[in-house]
């Protein structure tokens, strides 16, 4: 049986716990009921042994105390809300013990927001790592040597495992249960849940926005740019010559403060704002595919699909909002 202990954060997320928590012993009731051993001694652990969330409207207790689990085989840290700087400080107690635990076998597994936790620790440095799309641009700024991959749902490196953003970190529990005891008891567990184990992408429920917190002031005006002149047809030499900089100097500068390439940056603006218009559902994807900037349905579609992880009208059959009878 493998111990597991769940981390009782400051500022933690329940659902996102308790989640990890019910998923793991669904998977021991799915084993019993085959007559077999249960897998996981599942534990809530904590610095302290209760903590209050949600400016107190819960109070969660722990089984025990970290100074009590001398040791553990899998550790799970859930997510945690924001101020995340915040929560980073206050659950810094827990990452002597974490890396103590790496060194000692101990697998580590981080939930949504909980990768911020895990990349305190260092031990998330040049490996590849997911957390909630939203937070990204914090993410980078924060932990500048972990290579996020924004657009994955999860990530496995030799026992180091990120989960992405919200409820889609389930996909990485049932990863886990499939991993450690069998396909069949990850798809009964996906039943139970109601989980789609078809998920491989955050990618269509991502909302772009454009990495401001930076200094160039250059490159925040070709953004400017580019958002109030996306359904234009536009070269990178034009944006170069507005703003009198030679090429090879504006794509360095606008790569380091934007994480994207200006080519990048123009195609998500384009996505953004088709996303937005598929979503209405007022128009069809030719008339969008003219409407921002594009001249060739292919390029446009592919460009999407790499964007967003599906086709226009995959997205617009998902997400558009329907219209009042």
């Amino acid at each position: 049986m493998k111990h597991v202990s769940i981390l009782l954060l400051e500022q933690v997320n329940l659902a996102g716990l308790d989640n990890a928590r019910q998923g793991l012993l669904e998977a021991n009731q799915f084993l019993i009921q085959k007559g077999k051993t249960p897998m996981f001694d599942v534990q809530v652990v904590g610095v302290q042994k209760k903590v209050m969330i949600n400016k107190g409207l819960f109070a969660i207790n722990a089984h025990k105390q970290i100074s009590e689990v001398p040791k553990t085989d899998l550790i799970i840290i859930p997510p945690v809300q924001a101020p995340l700087e915040d929560a980073i400080f206050k659950n810094s107690g827990f990452i002597p013990w974490i890396c103590a635990q790496r060194q000692n076998g101990a697998e580590i597994v981080s939930l949504c927001m909980g990768a911020f936790i895990l990349a305190r620790t260092g031990l998330l440095d040049d490996k590849d790592c997911v957390t909630h799309w939203k937070a990204g641009d914090t993410f980078k700024s924060l932990f500048p040597k972990v290579n996020l991959v924004s657009e994955k749902i999860l990530t496995d490196h030799d026992g180091l495992y990120t989960g992405g953003g919200a409820f889609s970190s389930v996909n990485l529990i049932l990863y886990l249960i499939e991993k450690l005891i069998s396909r069949e008891c990850t798809v009964y567990c996906s039943k139970i849940f109601q989980v789609d184990l078809g998920r491989q992408s955050q990618s269509p429920f991502t909302i772009f926005k454009g990495q401001r917190s930076h200094a160039d002031e250059l490159v925040v005006q070709a953004q400017q740019y580019i958002e109030s002149n996306y359904s234009e047809k536009f070269s990178i030499e034009e944006i170069c010559d507005i703003f009198s900089v030679n090429r090879r100097t504006f794509e360095r500068r606008f790569k380091k403060a934007t994480a994207n390439s200006p080519i990048e940056y123009i195609q998500r603006v384009r996505v953004e704002a088709a996303k937005k218009l598929l979503e209405e559902g007022f128009k069809t994807v030719s008339e969008i595919v003219f409407d921002v900037g594009y001249t060739d349905m292919k390029a446009f579609r592919d460009v999407f699909k790499k964007v967003t992880g599906t086709t226009p009208n995959e997205y617009k059959s998902k997400f558009c909002i329907p219209m009042s009878a």
